[in-house]
């Protein structure tokens, strides 16, 4: 389908479990097959998202989420049209990397013609619900263009085979297929995918005949690799050089990103849009994960989801390179070294902290299996939640590598930096200070920030460190969920 005949969404709703309370129509504290099925209509009909992430990577997942929608909620969805008004996007495992799920992708493609057949009878025509996929992991324009190429060479293209020589074809047979064509969103994760972002879609786009192209830029796994700096530095130079594309190009590159409510993860929470839209000017829709949406009153939520569809996007700031560059190594060095020191203790608190989805695991890159240096890691959410229970936000990592240049240039490249640190300095507990380097001690306390420390918030991750150093496990998982409580998120 032409991207220019429709709209394109501004606040997708995400599955990433970062939630501390369940939603009031959850089952259970994890979040299931049919509960998913009524979050999207609740995000839809209530909060006001126009499009839900349907994730097809690492959990059972029903393929039948239109047909669903569409016989449940028929009065809603007959007024407000899936396709049109508002969106389901699924994301698909990436066979280069995710080997073991590579054959649900497969699946997630055949259900896109089911899809429409279900639309068909519903709406009366041919526009399909489902013509977007996200790909993960994208490291090359050819994982892309397989995607691509699969769905309309094998998925839709078989419809005009004939099972023999003088034959009805399979379209004869069970009907047709469609879409004909569908659009292959890349989702860019790691140093080297982001850097060249430009570059391999680009390449991927070189025999498209489209207007728009969408590209998903992570936010979450950056700075789980590499640290909070790193992680942003990262985003504004692929979104500037994005932006490059389209100018020489013409065709219009709409950037999604991807961020959680936790500053570590993106910052983006009801009470903060503005100030991450003021961050990423140029990004054309941001993502509302699971604290955004349940760890807030609803009407907080419209509101906020309300000003998000409202944005219209600038262009991105400018990044000085080689500056940056040489940030990122300097800080991302330091944030190893410190995080790997750190990891017997994150890996303890994490095996309590609670299960939001109910998932299998991700594979692939170190966000997704977990390791660094042969060190087992969380991911990003249970690393988040478990360095906040040990009183060391994870914003802290690597600070200690900025220099008195740096913080002038970064005040100009990532304005809220400074209210960034003070809102996370408020959990930071001093007590913790000594499973950290000197160097970076110093650093934290030289800090010239304005912010008043959550005692209560201190007094838990006391008792979470001082159940680590008598091997209590018993009462851990209540105590991350104290915490998390009084932070207004997860991980």
């Amino acid at each position: 389908m032409d991207s220019s005949e429709t709209l394109v969404p501004k606040c997708m709703s995400t599955q990433h479990p970062d939630n501390v309370n369940s939603p009031f129509f959850a089952h259970s504290a994890e979040l299931g097959g049919d509960d998913e099925i009524q979050e999207a209509y609740y995000v839809f009909s209530h909060l006001g998202c126009d499009e839900q992430m349907w994730d097809c990577e690492g959990k059972e997942v029903d393929n039948f989420v239109v047909k669903k929608l569409l016989s449940r909620y028929d009065h809603f969805f007959s007024k407000q049209r899936i396709g049109e008004d508002l969106f389901i996007t699924l994301r698909v495992p990436n066979p280069s990397v995710e080997h073991n799920e590579a054959k649900i992708l497969l699946e997630a493609l055949e259900s896109i013609p089911r899809s429409l057949d279900t639309s068909r009878l519903f709406y009366g025509d041919d526009r399909p619900p489902i013509f977007e996929v996200i790909m993960p992991m994208s490291a090359s324009a050819k994982c892309l263009d397989r995607v691509y190429r699969y769905y309309r060479d094998f998925v839709v293209g078989k419809q005009h085979v004939a099972f023999k020589e003088g034959d009805i074809t399979i379209a004869d047979w069970i009907g047709d297929f469609g879409p004909e064509r569908i659009n292959v969103i890349p989702l860019f994760e790691d140093y080297n995918s982001m850097m060249h972002a430009h570059d391999i879609t680009r390449e991927y786009l070189e025999d498209k005949d489209v207007s728009r192209q969408r590209v998903f830029l992570a936010r979450s796994d950056p700075a789980l690799n590499y640290g909070l700096v790193p992680a942003v530095l990262l985003n504004k130079f692929a979104l500037m050089n994005l932006h490059q594309l389209e100018e020489d190009s013409g065709i219009e590159i709409l950037p999604i990103v991807g961020m959680g409510s936790a500053p570590f993860r993106g910052n983006l929470s009801p009470n903060r849009v503005h100030q991450v839209m003021d961050e990423y000017p140029s990004v054309h829709t941001h993502t509302a994960q699971s604290s955004f949406k349940y760890d807030h009153y609803p009407n907080e939520v419209e509101n906020a989801v309300a000003a998000i569809r409202d944005h219209r996007r600038s262009e991105p700031h400018t990044v000085e390179m080689p500056w940056a560059l040489d940030v990122i190594d300097r800080y991302a060095k330091e944030y190893k070294n410190q995080l790997l020191k750190l990891a017997p203790h994150v890996n303890e608190v994490s095996k309590t902290v609670p299960r939001r989805r109910m998932r299998k695991l991700h594979i692939g890159l170190f966000g997704y299996s977990r390791s660094m240096d042969g060190v087992a890691l969380p991911r990003a959410i249970g690393f988040t939640a478990s360095m906040y229970s040990l009183g060391i936000p994870p914003e802290l990592l690597g600070l200690n590598a900025l220099r008195d240049r740096d913080w002038e240039k970064l005040d100009d490249v990532m304005p809220h930096y400074r209210e960034t640190l003070a809102q996370v300095m408020v959990y930071a507990n001093p007590n913790s200070f000594l499973l950290l380097p000197d160097d970076l001690v110093r650093a934290l306390r030289s800090l010239d920030l304005d912010f008043e420390p959550d005692e209560d918030h201190h007094r838990i991750s006391d008792s979470v460190v001082n159940s680590l150093k008598h091997r209590r496990a018993d009462g851990m998982q209540r105590l991350v969920l104290r915490a998390a409580n009084q932070r207004g998120f997860l991980g």
